[in-house]
């Protein structure tokens, strides 16, 4: 895709108004549509948001998120800056404002979330990204972004079973993953 196709669809995509109970995100130059989560994605994210203190981070849901040289807004199950990084308004949050992104892993949502977000969230230098695995009944812990576009990716990356203590150093927290509900028999998949 051209370059000049790529910021025709984010214009598209600008003006774009989904069907209610649609969610949609531009991920390279792509517009993916998604039904709405079911129960336990939802309470994952809960889960993860209520151990956050609110204090000093603004935790923010479903926030449409800026990628500096991308033709992606991808839109994060849960969205984490300090809470004077904070804009006063807009739709897009700069990427580079972000401590941590978390996306819960969906029955549909596994090759974006561990492959394409991966790499744009990297990309877009966002420090940490978390990814919650109802699937496999892990998280992953993704830090120290390095590279460029789709070349772009994390250096480290942690995995923790849940019921383990996850340490978010970002953040100054560990987190409690023994609540982290599970999808029932859906099929294992190879990632990460």
């Amino acid at each position: 895709m051209t370059a000049v196709d790529e910021r025709g669809m984010t214009k598209y995509f600008e003006e774009l108004e989904p069907p209610e109970g649609v969610r949609v995100e531009l991920l390279r130059g792509e517009i993916v549509m998604m039904a709405s989560p079911d129960l336990v994605h939802n309470m994952c994210v809960e889960d993860v948001l209520d151990q956050i203190p609110r204090k000093r981070w603004s935790r923010l849901q479903t926030q449409d998120v800026d990628i500096i040289d991308e033709a992606s807004e991808p839109v994060p199950d849960l969205v984490v800056l300090k809470r004077e990084a904070r804009p006063e308004s807009g739709r897009l949050l700069p990427s580079q404002l972000i401590t941590l992104v978390v996306e819960v892993v969906s029955k549909t949502s596994v090759i974006r979330d561990y492959t394409i977000k991966r790499s744009i969230y990297a990309a877009g230098k966002v420090p940490a990204y978390l990814i919650v695995d109802p699937i496999m009944a892990h998280c992953v812990l993704l830090t120290k972004p390095v590279g460029e576009g789709e070349d772009a990716d994390y250096q480290v990356q942690q995995i923790t079973k849940f019921g383990a203590p996850l340490p978010l150093e970002p953040l100054g927290i560990e987190l409690d993953t023994t609540e982290f509900g599970t999808f029932k028999g859906v099929k294992p998949h190879r990632y990460p």
